[in-house]
């Protein structure tokens, strides 16, 4: 590896830390699960680091590392129904006194509840669905349409041809298509 293309993990977290945290929290609506995953990115990082070819910036690598791990994370959640009704209640609980009024009186509020609501709907089925395609499709798509890489950036970073990543685009904006069509439309059989 040459001094171009050296790591400086001692800089990471001033250099480039609220960036991947804001990325991740923009994905995972989830502070604490953010950060887990920003710092779970850095320990990956800084033990792969010999592995670092320079075919990216630190940057790009950085941010392909934390992808990854949010994919991972959405893979593992499997969706799973939210908390039961006792656990609702206790959490409740804690932002209430005995008397039933608030602890702390909460700031105030601007946002369209419903679209929030939507929004983080729609990017739990876009992770979902990006976490069933193949690795390299969905780092394909990744890079393109979330990171803004052109095409030969991508084919320098995943060792490819023009066309293979044509295609390769291609395939995994139609499969992104088809399993997005499958999650969102109600089922008009019922």
């Amino acid at each position: 590896m040459n001094e171009a293309t050296r790591l400086h993990p001692e800089a990471w977290v001033a250099q480039y830390g609220d960036m991947l945290f804001r990325f991740a929290l923009q994905r995972v609506s989830d502070t604490a699960i953010a950060e887990d995953l920003v710092q779970e990115s850095l320990l990956a990082a800084m033990k792969s680091k010999d592995r670092f070819q320079g075919q990216s910036s630190e940057r790009t690598w950085l941010f392909a590392i934390l992808k990854h791990k949010i994919i991972d994370h959405f893979r593992s959640k499997k969706y799973r129904p939210a908390g039961t009704e006792v656990e609702a209640f206790a959490e409740a609980s804690d932002h209430f006194n005995e008397n039933g009024t608030w602890r702390i009186q909460p700031k105030r509020w601007d946002a369209n509840p419903h679209d929030a609501y939507e929004q983080k709907e729609f990017l739990d089925a876009f992770y979902l669905c990006l976490s069933k395609m193949p690795q390299r499709l969905a780092d394909t798509f990744v890079y393109r349409e979330i990171d803004g890489l052109d095409t030969e950036e991508i084919c320098k970073i995943l060792n490819i041809t023009t066309t293979n990543c044509g295609v390769m685009l291609y395939r995994a904006r139609m499969s992104l298509r088809s399993c997005l069509e499958k999650i969102t439309q109600p089922n008009e059989d019922r």
